[in-house]
């Protein structure tokens, strides 16, 4: 996250980067385990286990996700936040208000290493948060339903949805992933 953006969140918390990566890793294991106790759940708790799986995965793959691929790339960070959204352009008002106030991790990167990546780093980097925030939760709605767990057809279509208008925000808003990634590609090195 550029201090630009990280001045208009509400920042409630910081973590360290081992510990930011522990909470996210162990929001997704548990994630993982709600959607085996969906497969064998009688049907309103087979939902509501979908819908946990969903949203755990929703809120611990993007900042993990800047992480993983930011180091691969050769970007270092120096600690998690947790806070509203940092695309809070991307959201209509009346969600909007409900979004900068959900904890969401960011990474806060060091400045250094993000001024010496290449615009090819910066736009993976970047762009690596909202993929995977789109496609991993709605790939668990994906395989709940294909192991036919009861209603999670329905759920499918409403996150597959919900994806693409995570994908189009952030396309669209000039404080999105997408945007931002966008504007790091173009940039004169």
């Amino acid at each position: 996250m550029s201090p630009a953006t990280s001045a208009k969140r509400k920042v409630f918390a910081r973590l360290s980067i081992t510990m930011g990566n522990t909470v996210q890793i162990a929001g997704m294991v548990a994630a993982y385990f709600a959607l085996t106790a969906s497969r064998s759940a009688k049907p309103a708790l087979a939902v509501a286990t979908v819908i946990l799986a969903w949203v755990l995965l929703y809120f611990c793959s993007h900042a993990i996700a800047h992480w993983l691929v930011g180091r691969l790339v050769g970007i270092r960070f120096l600690f998690y936040t947790v806070g509203g959204t940092g695309n809070p352009e991307g959201w209509p008002c009346g969600v909007r208000w409900v979004f900068e106030h959900l904890p969401f991790f960011g990474v806060q990167t060091d400045k250094v290493s993000m001024e010496s990546a290449g615009p090819g780093a910066k736009a993976l980097m970047w762009s690596a948060g909202v993929t995977s925030s789109a496609i991993i939760p709605t790939f668990a709605a994906l395989c709940a339903w294909r192991s036919g767990v009861p209603w999670s057809g329905w759920f499918c279509l409403f996150a597959s949805g919900w994806a693409l208008g995570t994908l189009a925000s952030n396309w669209t808003s000039r404080t999105g992933d997408y945007s931002k990634a966008r504007r790091a590609f173009l940039a004169k090195p």
